[in-house]
């Protein structure tokens, strides 16, 4: 199982950026997939979940500004991210609860993709 994270990049303040990731190697079902981030010399936080059916919750400090989104025919997920703030300005990663066989749902994360906002 692969996830590949695209969408990142450089941005100037107020503006958007769409990432994606998709999800390889897995026919079986995929349960919550997320979005983290990890500012420079910080912990990786949570920024965005949204379940197998749809249900989302976010991170405060994003909420209104950001929309995850998944589209499950092509096992991806996507994070709009709008009104960029200099704050937002991180490595985002996502990460999915895949059905193993034997074993369960189990998490995987993709390689991260670079966002910075310039103030």
């Amino acid at each position: 199982v692969q996830l590949q994270a695209s969408g990142g990049g450089l941005v100037q303040a107020g503006g958007s950026l769409r990432l994606s990731c998709a999800v390889s190697g897995s026919s079986f079902s995929i349960n919550a997939m997320r979005w983290y981030r990890q500012a420079p010399g910080k912990q990786r936080d949570l920024v965005a979940v949204i379940t197998s059916g749809g249900s989302t919750n976010y991170r405060d400090s994003v909420k209104g500004r950001f929309t995850i989104s998944r589209d499950n025919a092509e096992n991806t997920v996507y994070l709009q991210m709008n009104s960029l703030k200099p704050e937002d300005t991180a490595v985002y990663y996502c990460n999915a609860d895949v059905w193993v066989p034997t074993i369960g749902f189990r998490a995987y994360w993709g390689q991260g993709t670079l966002v910075t906002v310039s103030s």
